[in-house]
């Protein structure tokens, strides 16, 4: 298996968050290192358009066959887009082929090797086309509402009684951090799902994405609190 760690260095949200210092480390170390220590994945690839970002990886341990072209580099360029251009490299310049790839963002830092390990141990015993970490949504869906333009509220769900949360079904979101997904998927029909995807179930504190200083900052602490309970 092929783990592909995505580093663009452009970042509006936080700027260069994927090798911001994170407890002494740059950010994206954790993804590299985590796995790294997976002995399903043969090769740990970090995909960056940044010199900078590559030499950081390279010296956690992590392959940068070459810098994403331009054309890879925007806020635009999708995650299947990214892959894709990864294993057609891959296999033009190298003769290297997978039967699946593990896509990890870097911005997951309380994800661990465990974590991966499960998921990939998933696809493999449910023969999955793919498995996707998911957590918890905090709130019934029902109680989601559009804010419209004038600042009042309109329904999101017409005619659900809204108050009693112990009447529905637990409900979950992808929280980015693991995709395990075969690759004739990707290649032949450029998506993650089908009715034999799966959810890997993550705690909340396992999920947190980052894309701001608040959750930078709330990453750490739970990291510290990890270290030192």
């Amino acid at each position: 298996m092929l783990a592909i760690i995505p580093a663009r260095s452009g970042s509006k949200g936080l700027p260069n968050k994927n090798i911001k210092p994170l407890l002494g480390k740059p950010l994206i170390n954790y993804a590299i290192e985590a796995a790294l220590k997976c002995p399903q994945i043969t090769d740990v690839l970090v995909s960056t358009d940044s010199e900078e970002i590559a030499n950081v990886a390279r010296e956690a341990g992590a392959w940068v066959p070459e810098l994403r072209p331009d054309s890879l580099a925007g806020d635009k360029s999708s995650s299947l887009d990214v892959i894709i251009h990864t294993l057609n490299y891959l296999k033009e310049h190298y003769s290297k082929e997978y039967e699946a790839i593990v896509f990890l963002q870097p911005t997951s830092p309380l994800r661990e090797s465990d974590d991966i390990n499960a998921a990939i141990n998933l696809y493999q015993e449910k023969e999955a086309d793919s498995v996707i970490s998911y957590t918890q949504e905090a709130h019934p869906i029902f109680w989601h509402k559009y804010i419209n333009e004038n600042g009042t509220i309109s329904d999101l769900f017409e005619g659900k009684d809204l108050f009693n949360r112990q009447e529905y079904q637990q409900t979950y979101f992808p929280n980015g951090s693991i995709y395990v997904v075969k690759t004739k998927l990707i290649l032949e029909e450029r998506k993650f799902y089908t009715p034999k995807t799966y959810a890997y179930i993550m705690p909340k504190n396992k999920s947190v994405d980052i894309d701001d200083i608040d959750d930078f900052q709330y990453a750490e602490y739970l990291l510290k609190t990890k270290i030192n309970p």
